[in-house]
């Protein structure tokens, strides 16, 4: 059987001298790297040379290849904007990935709407859409946005079209921050005006609504007309609350965005100081782990990816990188021109004030690298004497490094569901969350757990390996209940030939720890490291179960509505709950609205108005 080193150079020898993206994958078929090269036969083939010392990482890499994929593209930049989308879609092991996959806040004005709508979204990828941010605050963020709606009276009502089903204008039409669309107070183009307001103002120009502003709260006082200047004085205050928000003035007023990147060991910052108009705005910072041997391009553009990759993100004119990045400026600033349609320049900042803003940004990503492993390693001290006080307490053999929790969520008979959570050594594998459709059809929970427990550890006895969330063996079960659950948890593992499994459970009312064999429960400090480990898995499985429940209740709901219509398959389901949210609406759609829906052809959208009216309305009247 060949070796990965072997099965790498066979593979380099078959590839041609072009740019491209490659693949390595295990024997499962899982994708361990996804890299970008200018030329794909010497990238590959250097992997397997005989001369190449090759760092640890890099060498388990090489030793678990059992395949290699490559795609050929046109360009360097085009192999980048590649690499990026396939490290996206399969998180391989070998790659840098993004600590937590946090995703930053933005603004979305909807400007495919008739009358659009400003919302604050973590989401960017609706067509339609302008999109403006990131930014680095949440809170800061729905600040803004309300903060437009003092100055830009837009509509607040969900949906594409604007107003409620009773015909009559929500409070905010009565107290002045809504200008009424639903009821005809503003046509589309006096509408479309004030939204434009709104993008110049996400833009950057504060100045000119401001002087206009201004100018319109003098002309009303002058003609005597004092409620209208309060509220042009009003808005006039907001917007220059936006201007001081967040920014620092600097001398010069170009746009660009100017990037610091600091690493130690597996860890790596990239901070990014947006510059617009001259002012510097909040930092954003991207937190890479599994970053050692990355080299500084593969860090900034992993951090440009998760920056510009967005319908209607802005990219500016200028990139300003650390230095030592000169060879890949190139390719990346090709892949920003095509995503912003313009020329981008990247580059090193020589002299002068760009040159002090990345001295800056360095500093500040060298301080947040700081912090960032100073948090680390208090938090493995924390977990770790979390497990080990949770050893002494519960008498266990050893420190449970691998937790799992089971929770009930129901309402009613139906669509029960049991959660499964893992934690190992005191954070979340969430690869290995599971959860169980309960079956029995009752109001019942001891039999709901013994069900979901039963279900689980029958894979564990049936040595069952396909799924590794359920070919491990865990430490300590956790049990979300008191003695009950606890009992009828055990009675479900009871026949199976197990190894000993330690089981407790934990009931909410007094944050009680009951275990097998004890009359009476254990009751820690409420400040004990172990009890808030507890706590904090106990409620990580409370809200996997609750989310998988409204899943299933939401799919119940919707089955014996959508699912009967003729001519709707999966794809137009989707479509339909994707536009009007829940089967209700749907069922007191007008044929116009069903009409406007996306991916829904005119006879179809017809043939469901026909059928959800049939027989006077009685479709409809089952749907609500």
């Amino acid at each position: 059987m060949a070796t990965g080193p072997e099965i790498i150079r066979e593979r380099a020898r078959q590839l041609p001298d072009l740019p491209g993206v490659y693949l390595y994958r295990d024997a499962a078929g899982d994708v361990l790297y996804v890299g970008k090269a200018k030329s794909l036969k010497k990238r590959v083939g250097s992997y397997a040379r005989a001369d190449r010392a090759l760092e640890r990482k890099t060498a388990d890499l090489v030793l678990r290849v059992d395949s290699v994929e490559a795609t050929v593209v046109g360009s360097e930049a085009e192999a980048l904007l590649l690499e990026q989308s396939l490290i996206k879609e399969h998180r391989p092991q070998f790659n840098i990935r993004l600590r937590d996959d946090k995703s930053y806040p933005f603004i979305a004005v909807t400007v495919a709407d008739r009358f659009p709508r400003v919302l604050f979204t973590r989401q960017k990828h609706r067509r339609g859409v302008r999109y403006f941010g990131p930014f680095p605050s949440a809170s800061r963020t729905r600040e803004t946005v309300d903060l437009l709606g003092r100055i830009f009276p837009f509509r607040p009502c969900d949906g594409p079209e604007p107003g409620r089903r009773s015909g009559s204008p929500c409070l905010d039409f009565h107290i002045g921050r809504c200008v009424a669309p639903c009821i005809g107070r503003v046509d589309e183009a006096g509408y479309r005006e004030l939204i434009d307001g709104v993008i110049r103002v996400l833009e950057g120009d504060t100045r000119t609504i401001a002087r206009e502003l201004e100018r319109e709260m003098l002309d009303a006082a002058e003609a005597h007309r004092f409620e209208d200047a309060a509220r042009a004085r009003n808005r006039l205050q907001a917007v220059r609350m936006l201007q001081e928000q967040n920014l620092v003035h600097r001398a010069e007023g170009d746009d660009a965005d100017v990037v610091g990147v600091a690493r130690e060991g597996d860890l790596a910052c990239v901070l990014i100081f947006p510059l617009r108009g001259g002012r510097l705005g909040d930092r954003l910072v991207y937190t890479f782990e599994n970053a050692a041997g990355a080299t500084l391009d593969e860090l900034v553009a992993a951090a440009s990816a998760e920056r510009y990759d967005a319908a209607g993100i802005v990219v500016p004119p200028l990139v300003l990188v650390p230095p030592g990045m000169e060879g890949v400026a190139a390719p990346l600033a090709e892949s920003l021109r095509r995503r912003r349609g313009a020329a981008v320049e990247v580059r090193t900042a020589q002299r002068g004030e760009k040159r002090r803003l990345a001295e800056l940004a360095a500093r500040n990503a060298e301080l947040q690298l700081r912090h960032e492993l100073l948090q680390g390693e208090r938090s493995r001290v924390r977990r770790f004497g979390a497990l080990e006080e949770l050893r002494d307490v519960l008498g266990l053999e050893v420190a449970p490094a691998r937790i799992e929790c089971f929770d009930i969520s129901n309402t009613g008979e139906r669509a029960t569901v049991a959660s499964m959570v893992v934690f190992e050594h005191g954070t979340p594998r969430k690869a290995h969350y599971r959860s169980f459709a309960i079956t029995h059809g009752r109001l019942d929970d001891f039999a709901s757990m013994a069900e979901a427990v039963g279900r689980r550890f029958a894979r564990l006895a049936s040595g069952d390996e396909d799924d590794p969330s359920f070919a491990a063996l865990p430490d300590l079960v956790v049990i979300d209940g008191g003695k009950g659950q606890l009992g009828a948890a055990q009675r479900a593992i009871a026949d199976l030939e197990l190894p000993h499994v330690p089981m407790i459970g934990l009931a909410k009312r007094i944050e009680e720890i009951f275990l097998p064999d004890r009359p009476d429960p254990i009751l820690l400090d409420v400040d004990a490291p172990g009890l808030l480990l507890l706590q904090r898995v106990r409620d990580e499985a409370h809200r996997f179960a609750l989310g998988r429940h409204r899943i299933r209740r939401g799919r119940e709901a919707t089955a014996s509505v959508i699912d009967q219509i003729p001519g709707i398959g999966p794809a137009r389901r989707r479509a339909l709950l994707t536009h009007f949210r829940d089967p209700s609406t749907i069922a007191q759609a007008t044929l116009a609205e069903l009409e406007a829906v996306p991916g829904l052809p005119r006879p179809t959208a017809r043939a469901v108005y026909e059928w959800l009216h049939k027989a006077g309305g009685s479709a409809a009247g089952a749907a609500r």
